[in-house]
Parts: C-alpha cells; structure tokens; sequence
C-alpha cells in the first residue's frame, strides 16, 4: 500500500461540522492516521467508532482514533471545528452571534495547544474573529480560518450559473469578513480569462441568503465548510499549489485574503480593488478589530 502523503491530521468537534471533515478525510487519501478530539472523550470515541466502520465499508486506509487535545501535538495539521452549546437568536450578522459563546471554547483549546508548530485551520464561527484569538490565545505560528475560501466558492458557482458559464472559467475572489461585510473582487473578476460583468445584486443576494436556506433545509452548513478544509489542507501541507481565500494576519489585523502556497507556504497576493471594493474592505477589518476588542474585554 503506498504511504499517505502525510502521516497524522486532527480534528477537534464531534458535532455536525466537525463530524463532517472527519469523514471527507478518511476517503481524501490525504492522511494515514485521523485522531480525533472533543470536549467529551466520549463523543470522540464514538464518532472515531463510526469512522473505523467508514474505513472498513470504502476500504479506506485511514486508521481513525480518539484522543484528547494533548495528542494532537505531533499531528501535520489540526482542524478546529469546535461549537459551544448555545441557541444563535441572531437576525443580522448571524455567525457573530456565536462569538460570545464559542470565544472561551476556542480560547481554552488554544491555550492547550500553545507552542504547536503545525498548521490550524479554523471552522468555528464567527471565524475571522476565532481565528485571531485562537492565534494570539495560543502562539501557533500557522492559524487560517476557511470563511472567505467557502465565500469565494460560493461566488463562483453563482457567477458560473448567472453568466451560464463552467465554474472552472470563473476566476474571482471574496475576502474580508465571512459574514455581513463580505467584499466580492468584481473589478478583477475573469471569464475564460477576460473581464467579467457581474451582477452585483444578484450576487451579494445569492451570498447572504444561501447559508441560511442550507440551514434551513438540513440544520446546518457542512459539506461545504468540509470541502473549503480539504481544498486548504491540501495547499498548506504541500500536497497542491495554488491560492486560497483564508483568513490570516493582514497589516495590524486579521480577515479572508487570497494567500498563494507555494511547497506549503503562503504569500499574500492581494488582487487591485477599486475605490468602492478597497472601502468595503476598510469597513470590514474595522468591524472586525472593533468586535475583536469588545470580545477580549468581555
């Protein structure tokens, strides 16, 4: 059997989201072992339980175990995709409704995982802002939230359908908050390479009222969240090159930019933005910084 190209990933949360990833890396090839850790030991080996049945029905060659947060230090990357028990009674900025309640959570786990040198990508919502405190809480020199990589996706596939064109002729990027204040790159948006016309309004509705019709069908985003992971997993272990959208420390704060991986590791590469577009992402990391210090004094 020909080794995986890497020997350990993590993932921390049993729940929807959490179980999700577990179960798109048992059959991604990506990894020999898959350990699995939750706030309950319990939960971990029962969901390591049902994906040792997983790798047995699609004979997959990753072995699953649970453990706890302390035996995830030797694993090549760690996905956090912890949630706090809480009911999100939010009807504007939505995924900031977690914040409060997932940010000890994160903070806690961050703080058990201090000194880590692997890469840590965050799911837990609201991301930007988990991201940055699961970063600073914990000292871990590579920390990257999915969000924008999901929004950008999802840009995408919506330009793709609008301009009845494949999605893979589409090149374009969503950045800043993966949230209200979310920035769609139109200006440098490319069809088979050529400028882009993009119905912004159309868009922006498409990207704002999505998430919530998923939600509402089966409970909870995930399957896309699962594949933002593996997409990014893919580029930070070296395993792919090219660009992801992932949140990350940009000048004095933190929020979704296009990153480029070359052998694992990530430059920056910004696209222009217009007046308009580079206004929008002010907006953002000012909304963020703001929340971000309300959280640490609360």
């Amino acid at each position: 059997m020909t080794p995986a190209p890497v020997d350990t990933i993590g993932v921390v949360g049993a729940g929807a989201v959490g179980q999700t990833v577990a179960a798109a890396l048992m059959v991604s090839g990506m990894t020999g072992r898959l350990l699995v850790a939750s706030r309950l030991l319990d939960q971990a080996v029962a969901l390591a339980a049902d994906l040792d049945d997983m790798r047995e029905t699609a004979a997959s060659p990753v072995r699953p175990e649970a453990c706890d947060v302390a035996g995830l230090v030797d694993c090549a990357a760690v996905v956090v995709a912890v949630r706090a028990a809480f009911t999100n009674t939010s009807t504007g900025n939505v995924r900031m409704g977690g914040a409060g309640s997932n940010a000890p959570v994160i903070r806690t786990l961050a703080t058990s995982l201090r000194g880590y040198v692997g890469t840590v990508l965050v799911v837990t919502n609201p991301v930007d802002l988990m991201t940055r405190l699961f970063a600073e809480a914990s000292g871990c020199p590579r920390v990257y939230g999915i969000g924008s990589n999901l929004d950008s996706a999802r840009y995408r596939l919506t330009l793709a359908r609008l301009l009845d064109v494949p999605v893979d002729a589409v090149h374009g990027h969503v950045i800043g908050e993966h949230g209200d204040h979310a920035v769609v790159c139109a200006s440098t948006t490319t069809v088979n390479g050529q400028p882009a016309s993009v119905p912004l309004a159309e868009v922006r509705s498409e990207l704002r009222t999505r998430p919530g019709r998923i939600n509402k069908g089966v409970g909870r985003t995930r399957s896309g969240p699962a594949g933002a992971v593996l997409s990014a997993l893919r580029k930070a272990l070296a395993l792919a090159e090219g660009t992801e959208e992932l949140t990350t420390r940009h000048g004095d704060d933190w929020c979704g930019i296009p990153l480029r991986f070359t052998a694992g590791q990530p430059v920056a590469c910004l696209p222009d933005l217009d007046a308009d577009e580079d206004a929008q992402l002010s907006a953002a990391t000012i909304k963020l910084r703001t929340a971000y210090q309300a959280l640490r004094l609360s």
